[in-house]
């Protein structure tokens, strides 16, 4: 009977369950349980699974530039990062309060990793996230007002609880993608996040946008209630081949 009870546990596909009920019959642990107390393993272990898929799959779906965590995070007083502004940041609220996060320095010195550390925790926590290199997804969107599938694309950012944006301003915008930056600050206004990373001061970021009526509307938008984070020192990236060397 229990084979039975497994074989339709496996094409229901309650993993976490067979996966738990398989390991109690083998180690004969089952047999130290009541039966409400049996339950409430199977359906913990379910509920554990399911929710470890989930995270797995938004961690997927957001197609991360470095496989990053807050608890891997260097911190050093030379590169002026606040361990409490990023323990604040882990809560989440930001999102839930649809603000912004702007990381700004120099090259190589962790803007990606840190936005990607907290994407990977706001999987965790439950929310839908997208990273994109700017740059490339103005050339995917571009192609996209081409082959008729823009709104479809604006629509699957829309639905996201957080946008990464990396490397703001690594190329001058011209007028198509001034447009296209508008229209995705405009449709997250007030309902979706933001993490932006950019080598450019964000007093430099009018200049970067170079039309100055889009530019005001655009950091409008971003600016006034965003939390910003400005990196110091010098490229880990240049430190870290200087000591393998």
């Amino acid at each position: 009977m229990n084979e039975v009870t497994l074989e339709k546990m496996r094409k229901m596909r309650l993993h976490g369950m067979y996966r738990a009920f398989k390991t109690d019959l083998e180690t004969d642990t089952q047999e130290n349980y009541t039966p409400d107390e049996i339950v409430a393993h199977i359906v913990n272990a379910e509920w554990d699974d399911r929710q470890q898929r989930s995270v797995e799959q938004k961690v997927k779906n957001a197609r991360f530039r470095y496989k990053a965590a807050l608890e891997d995070l260097y911190y050093n007083t030379d590169r002026n990062i606040d361990k409490n502004q990023i323990m604040r940041f882990a809560d989440c609220s930001f999102i839930n309060k649809t603000e912004s996060i702007l990381i700004t320095g120099s090259t190589g010195i962790g803007k990606s990793y840190i936005a990607s550390a907290l994407g990977y925790h706001a999987c965790a926590m439950g929310y839908r996230v997208m990273y994109s290199n700017l740059p490339k997804l103005f050339i995917k969107l571009k192609m996209s007002k081409a082959d008729g599938s823009y709104l479809k694309e604006l629509s699957k950012i829309e639905k996201q609880h957080l946008l990464i944006l990396d490397d703001f301003g690594l190329q001058p915008f011209d007028a198509q993608s001034r447009v296209v930056l508008m229209e995705l600050i405009e449709d997250r206004h007030g309902k979706g996040s933001l993490i932006i990373t950019s080598q450019v001061p964000v007093n430099k970021w009018y200049e970067i946008i170079g039309e100055k009526t889009i530019a005001d509307a655009i950091l409008d938008r971003i600016i006034h209630t965003a939390h910003r984070m400005e990196l110091k020192g010098e490229s880990l990236r240049k430190k870290q081949k200087e000591e393998t060397n």
